[in-house]
């Protein structure tokens, strides 16, 4: 399926002037990615997007423009991150180009099954549904990042199987690669666990620290756990945890580079995105060859297997977490004595 879509993504694209809009920030790792594409396959792409910290401010430029620009030159648009806030209002502008848009978030899906902001049935989430819609129908085809997400957006918001793409996420392979890192002085001796990510509900963070909980004693493990987490969850206080609220890119590289094990997810079971995406640290992760711990979601199963790189643990349990991670350590372990 990937390389099928990938290749029919080419085939749109080859020979053509493409216009890519994006109102995430261009070092996302899917903006990334998809200029890296379009670049690569098409006779020439011009990108609006900016790198403005404020969302905000990054959307009104693209507005800007997108207002300014003149669209005899190209051929085809593609609409990246977040597209229904452009694809809906703009679509009479692009009405001679065909139009790929990155369906990598339902707004519907979001404020009502994940971030629990508006319900289904209210005027809110009515109007977001109707937005998504919208959207899908104004695209002659949307890009979707796993099976699981195209059939949900072809059951639930109308989109045709025939316009939709699965192109799955790839690290930025200029910074995440394979390489042996030394551990700092303070990690030496430990088994180092790390997880990163920017703290969403789906994530489920909560059963990463119920797991850190149940091996707080242990002193030959360090977790380290990078993100967000001031205000959205009461920390696990012991000397086997250090915390990192931001790091750039190239340092969680080193980071992880360091890691003995990864924790990737999806671990929330009540959010039905959870199950139907593959998180994005994970390709990270892959790209790096770390070894890594995956909910066993619908979406996780459609790329890997469990196997020496890669093991599965029940959504939503905390045990299953840190029972794994033990079983990593006995392992290791064994290994050694083997060896000696």
């Amino acid at each position: 399926m990937f390389m099928d879509d990938t290749a029919k993504l080419k085939e749109l694209v080859c020979g053509k002037n493409v216009l890519y809009i994006s109102t995430k920030n261009i070092d996302y790792i899917r903006t990334n990615q998809e200029i890296h594409m379009l670049k690569e396959f098409s006779e020439d792409c011009k990108v609006i997007a900016f790198n403005d910290r404020s969302y905000m401010v990054r959307f009104l430029k693209c507005i800007r423009s997108v207002l300014f620009i003149s669209m005899k030159q190209f051929d085809l648009v593609f609409v990246g991150f977040m597209a229904q806030m452009l694809v809906p209002f703009f679509w009479w502008k692009w009405n001679k180009q065909v139009i790929i848009t990155d369906f990598f978030i339902s707004v519907f899906d979001t404020l009502v099954d994940d971030r629990k902001k508006v319900s289904e049935s209210s005027l809110v989430g009515k109007l977001i549904k109707r937005v998504d819609k919208r959207t899908i129908a104004k695209s002659d085809y949307i890009v979707t990042d796993t099976i699981a997400h195209k059939e949900y957006f072809i059951n639930e918001l109308s989109a045709e199987k025939k316009q939709c793409l699965v192109i799955y996420l790839c690290a930025d392979k200029r910074i995440y690669y394979p390489r042996k890192i030394e551990k700092p002085e303070e990690y030496k001796n430990k088994f180092v666990v790390l997880y990163f990510g920017s703290i969403l509900p789906l994530q489920g963070v909560e059963y990463v620290l119920g797991a850190i909980r149940v091996l707080e004693k242990r002193k030959d493990i360090q977790f380290i756990m990078i993100g967000p987490l001031e205000g959205k969850f009461k920390k696990v206080v012991s000397e086997n945890v250090t915390y990192i609220n931001w790091l750039s890119q190239e340092e969680l590289a080193r980071y992880i580079g360091f890691s003995d094990l990864c924790l990737g997810g999806h671990f929330e079971p009540n959010i039905g995105k959870a199950n139907r995406t593959i998180p994005g640290k994970v390709y990270i992760y892959e790209a790096m060859g770390k070894k890594t711990i995956l909910g066993d979601s619908l979406a996780n199963h459609e790329l890997f297997v469990c196997d020496g790189k890669h093991q599965f643990v029940k959504m939503g349990d905390s045990n299953a977490i840190a029972d794994c991670i033990v079983n990593n350590i006995n392992e290791r372990e064994h290994c050694r004595q083997y060896e000696s």
